[in-house]
């Protein structure tokens, strides 16, 4: 496809992604957008121009503060939006006169929208779903020999998050204080976390409803994830390592988590799919599945001191993950537990093979013994103050790319 607005080539909003996000339009309001290339569509004025028309949609409903109800129409709408706009901006379908009208009503300038939250999240599960992340923390706080706990191959661990301290890209995140344990200490100390860290992360978003007590099999599971964000589940260490014995985390993962604000849907990532690792041993019927189920996502993570350039510290990807989505929303409600629109399910720190690629801090300064060397001649064992973390995604494959954009947070003081 070929666009009749100018498109980078290494934009993550090609015509060939169409994200959904929620953008304040200048002298409108809220609405749902899209984003191609430096362009913020305004979708809810597209409507007013009749774009939507054919689909029975109203105004009203791109004059949202969220994404559910868009979502709640089903896939297949989403799809059908998504084919209008791209056909809208494809040069062999639009004359010069309904190029001006969309040009006159429809686009911003990128950096001229603030992007909001675009989701009502009323429910968040983490993962923890990489087999380098797991057997590296193994490693770290347990017997090297034994690194992965008995069941983490046989199901897809996870924990019950904290919906209402997610954040979109751009926030400005205090250091949590809480109860740390200093090894040399006979007790606990009241204190700010002195070891903050980022977790590099995915998140998909749910599309469609389960009912109490209803199963989704890993073959219906697609049909249940609307799309994909990226999300930093940033994390307090010392914290997590006094408190996570019995129940797991808890003031550690609950006070900020971070995603970008545009959500890929998953048609967008189509092209991109790949196989994952070998599962041994064997899993569980439920858990079992056929064809290709992870993605080939590369994805970044830059640590930007204040006042300072941005620097590249680790390099990732998708594809490593050895439990998928559909084995997650799989595990998630075998049980029987209901899944709502826009509920969020986070991937797990996402670690490859080698330590450029590792998805934390933890991993990367291997707790601490290992600092990263910074250009300004200082060092990182974790997140400082004033540090802005910035996560970057995105697919590309025979001159298609298709990206996330960024989340990004930075990290102020403890309130005292």
């Amino acid at each position: 496809m070929k666009s009749w607005i100018e498109i980078k080539p290494d934009s993550d909003f090609s015509l060939y992604n169409i994200p959904f996000g929620i953008g304040v339009i200048p002298d409108s309001g809220t609405c749902i957008c899209t984003r191609i290339g430096d362009w913020v569509i305004d979708l809810a004025a597209m409507a007013r121009l009749g774009y939507f028309d054919v689909l029975g949609f109203k105004v009203s409903d791109f004059e949202s503060k969220t994404l559910n109800g868009i979502i709640s129409k089903g896939k297949k709408a989403s799809c059908r939006i998504r084919t209008i706009i791209q056909e809208s901006f494809t040069k062999e379908n639009c004359n010069d006169a309904e190029a001006s009208l969309l040009k006159q009503f429809a686009f911003h300038k990128a950096n001229d929208i603030q992007m909001l939250m675009p989701l009502q999240i009323g429910d968040y599960t983490d993962f923890y779903s990489s087999i380098e992340h797991a057997t590296n923390v193994g490693i770290m706080f347990r017997d090297p020999a034994n690194a992965l706990l008995p069941n983490w191959k046989h199901i897809p661990v996870g924990y019950h998050g904290r919906a209402s301290s997610i954040v979109v890209s751009g926030a400005e995140v205090h250091r949590p204080k809480g109860q740390i344990k200093p090894t040399d200490a006979p007790g606990p100390v009241f204190s700010a976390s002195k070891q903050l860290d980022f977790e590099l992360e995915t998140a998909f978003v749910i599309g469609k409803e389960n009912t109490l007590g209803e199963s989704i099999s890993t073959a219906e599971a697609e049909d249940y994830i609307f799309g994909m964000v990226l999300f930093n589940d940033l994390s307090a260490r010392d914290i997590q390592s006094w408190e996570y014995v019995p129940l797991g985390p808890f003031l550690s993962k609950n006070f900020a988590s971070v995603i970008s604000p545009w959500v890929v849907t998953l048609d967008a990532l189509e092209p991109f799919r790949c196989a994952g690792p070998v599962q041994q041993p064997e899993v569980l019927p439920y858990l079992s599945f056929e064809g290709d189920c992870n993605y080939d996502i590369d994805l970044e993570v830059f640590l930007m001191p204040e006042g300072k350039s941005e620097v590249n510290i680790c390099k990732s990807n998708f594809k490593y993950m050895y439990w998928n989505m559909s084995q997650q929303l799989a595990h998630h409600t075998v049980n029987g537990c209901n899944m709502r629109i826009g509920d969020l399910c986070g991937s797990g720190t996402i670690s490859g093979p080698d330590a450029g690629s590792y998805g934390s801090m933890l991993e990367l300064s291997w707790k601490g013994t290992k600092p990263i060397q910074m250009p300004d001649g200082t060092e990182r064992k974790f997140i400082n103050d004033y540090d802005t973390v910035i996560m970057r995604g995105f697919c590309e494959k025979n001159g298609v790319r298709v990206g996330f954009g960024e989340a990004v947070v930075k990290i102020i003081p403890a309130k005292s």
